[in-house]
Parts: C-alpha cells; structure tokens; sequence
C-alpha cells in the first residue's frame, strides 16, 4: 500500500527555497525546528510520533539537503520568520 507523503516538496535550496518550504511545512500543521529530530517529534496528548518512518527519511534527507545548499545559521534564520508566524508575532518588514 504506497500513502502520499504529507511533506511538501523542497523546490530548491536557496533561502527563499527553505523559506517558502518551512512556510509549506505550516500550512500542513508539520512545522517542527529543524535542529529537532523529527523521530523525536511526537502527540503531547498520547506520545505516540508525529511523523512515520517513511517520512522521518524524507525530512532527515530535505533537511540534510538544505544544510548541504545553505549551511546551518541559514536554515535557521529560514526558519526563524515561520517559526514567529506561528506563534502569532509579526516582524517588523
């Protein structure tokens, strides 16, 4: 049985590539901090994991791809405008 991988595609590894990628990645409710694991994501109402092994492989492999493209403090300041997205903070523009 194949399921269709709930992680958005990665277009490029530009910065406005991982910017628009983390920005897909919550607008699917998948957004996690890309220094986590993503085994080690899990449910905080039954602990059970978040994402399955088929898809840990595709987030370890985009996340690797983009480190590779943009290096580590790049990925994360990708990130970071999402991540203050989410949690309802705008940044001044």
């Amino acid at each position: 049985m194949h399921t269709q991988s709930r992680i958005p595609k990665l277009h490029d590894t530009t910065f406005d590539g991982a910017l628009l990628w983390f920005s897909e990645m919550q607008c699917s409710k998948l957004l996690f901090h890309p220094e986590d694991d993503p085994a080690d994501i899990v449910h905080i109402s039954n602990g059970e994991r978040f994402f399955s092994n088929v898809e840990v492989e595709e987030l370890r492999f985009l996340l690797n791809e983009l480190e590779e493209g943009l290096g580590h403090d790049k990925v994360i300041g990708a990130a970071y405008p999402i991540f203050l997205n989410a949690c309802g903070i705008q940044l001044d523009a």
